[in-house]
């Protein structure tokens, strides 16, 4: 028997045990517990007892769509801060490090407002320089560094991570379930933004690598921009450069302060415990922790588009084209027989891009489609790079001959029930353990209701080729587009000024 064959029975086993075991209480229902503590901090719980484990989650409802102009890229900074630990853990003498902290902010701050002052003077930032590297060098001595990781791997975690979501993960045998209590909510009523400059400076790095030194980061970050005039989804998660080497502590406290509250909080557990136990322990821990005021909502609303925009930008990379259209927020009606369009069009070798662009013309070494499902209104976005000889615009044409074919002739039967089976496998391997479970549960829940989980499948089962139609004619037309497109400086040059007298409205942005 062939491995794949052996996989393939696997995981249907799987998918049986999952129907059988408990864990739905109808096909494909998910039995979550809810509790909500007084201070705000809601707790789910689904029961899956086949392995010793919790899959535990904390993800709180916060994210780069919160950060105003000034502080973006705070919600990522805190996914490198939560681990730098507390008033107890990391830290060899806390009384001995926080003067220190205070010093190092305080010299930081007179160095910046003197290098800002348009006139600055070298002598008078050579000596609290001095001193901050004294400063900083007694702190290293102070730091024990990641301790926090180094005990949940000590007693058996696994899993730890956090995603800019905001979402911290940890996966621990059950017997140590009161260790994860313990330290968790003392991050969350305790945390000491230890090492902040430094972390500043590491997510300054990561923006170099993964935005302005990638053609593929610095594309979406344009488009984004360019796409959303108004709302934060325009401002890239991980920040602009002059926000992130800016932001001070003392901004950064207080969005914690205001975000990262109790009553702004998710617990999900998933996994082999007692639920009674489990709320007595989460009382215990963090009961105490006082909930703040409600956090703002964001108010602003995107403003209808009115007419397509492009934007252009220099890199030296081969090329590329993205594409993005304006859909609706989750919970829409729409968004199922938009998520049947994107994996119509990109979702495997018989997909439409796939067959017409890179399989039969040839014209495209990669063409995806996918559509962003966002607390917000969001995008329906093409990727697509072209196979030399062949030039962008000849892959922006294909792009939009698929789109036309879709808005006037309905998939065929067995074309649009191979996506629904195919959608309805990949939501049920996410839901193939109790890590993923409590992804998704947590996941959902920020978004808008865990319960999106239940009604999927339903959903998806309803949509008609006419839906397909009628969303694809809806949201994906010229005047609700944005088109981006990376071009090489060398090549650039030679067709500049034909292009700009072509097309007056291009935005060319040149890095």
């Amino acid at each position: 028997m062939k491995k794949k064959t052996v996989v393939s029975i696997l995981s249907f086993i799987t998918f049986i045990v999952l129907f059988t075991s408990g864990v739905f209480a109808d096909p494909l229902k998910l039995d979550v517990k809810e509790y909500v503590l007084k201070n705000g901090l809601k707790l789910l719980m689904l029961e899956k007892h086949d392995v010793p484990i919790v899959c535990l989650r904390i993800n709180y409802k916060v994210g780069s769509v919160d950060e105003r102009p000034g502080i973006t890229g705070v919600s990522h900074l805190f996914e490198h801060m939560m681990f730098k630990g507390t008033k107890i853990f990391g830290t060899k003498d806390y009384n001995a490090e926080k003067p220190l902290l205070d010093r190092e902010d305080e010299l930081v701050m007179k160095i910046s407002e003197e290098k800002n002052s348009g006139n600055a003077d070298k002598k008078k930032i050579e000596s609290p320089e001095k001193e901050l590297e004294e400063v900083r060098k007694k702190l290293r001595d102070l730091v024990v560094k990641d301790e926090v990781f180094s005990l949940y791997l000590r007693h058996g975690g696994s899993g730890l991570n956090a995603t800019d979501g905001t979402y911290y993960f940890c996966d621990l045998p059950v017997n140590k379930l009161e260790l994860w209590a313990f330290l968790e909510s003392d991050r969350m009523k305790n945390l000491v933004l230890r090492e902040f400059y430094s972390e500043r400076d590491v997510v300054m790095e990561e923006r170099r690598l993964r935005t302005e030194n990638s053609p593929f980061g610095l594309l979406v970050e344009q488009l984004n921009a360019v796409t959303f005039i108004a709302h934060p989804y325009r401002w890239p998660t991980i920040g602009w450069r002059s926000d992130i080497q800016n932001i001070t502590k003392a901004e950064t406290s207080e969005y914690f302060k205001k975000y990262y509250a109790p009553n702004n909080a998710v617990i999900v557990a998933v996994g082999d415990f007692n639920p009674a136990d489990m709320i007595k322990l989460v009382e215990q821990y963090f009961g105490d922790i006082s909930s703040q005021s409600a956090p703002p909502r964001v108010k602003t609303v995107e403003p209808e588009q009115k007419g397509e925009r492009r934007v252009e930008i220099e890199f030296d990379s081969n090329p590329y084209i993205a594409i993005s259209y304006h859909i609706p927020e989750v919970g829409h009606p729409d968004l199922y027989a938009l998520d049947v369009l994107s994996s119509l069009l990109s979702d495997g070798r018989t997909s439409r891009l796939y067959k017409s662009m890179i399989e039969e013309k040839r014209i495209a070494v990669m063409a995806h489609a996918y559509d962003q499902i966002g607390k917000y209104p969001d995008t329906f976005t093409f990727i697509a790079a072209p196979r030399a000889p062949h030039a962008v615009a000849e892959v922006e044409s294909s792009i939009y001959d698929e789109i036309e074919k879709l808005k006037n002739t309905p998939p065929s039967d067995w074309e649009l029930q191979k996506i629904k089976n195919q959608l309805e496998a990949d939501f049920i391997r996410d839901l193939n353990s109790a890590a993923g479970l409590a992804n998704e549960i947590g996941h959902f829940e920020v978004l808008s209701d865990w319960r999106y989980i239940n009604t999927f499948m339903d959903k998806i089962a309803q949509v008609t080729a006419d839906d397909v139609m009628r969303v694809t004619k809806k949201y994906l037309t010229k005047s609700n587009r944005t088109v981006a497109i990376l071009v090489k400086k060398e090549n650039n040059n030679k067709t500049k000024e034909t292009k700009e007298n072509s097309k007056p409205e291009k935005a060319t942005v040149a890095y």
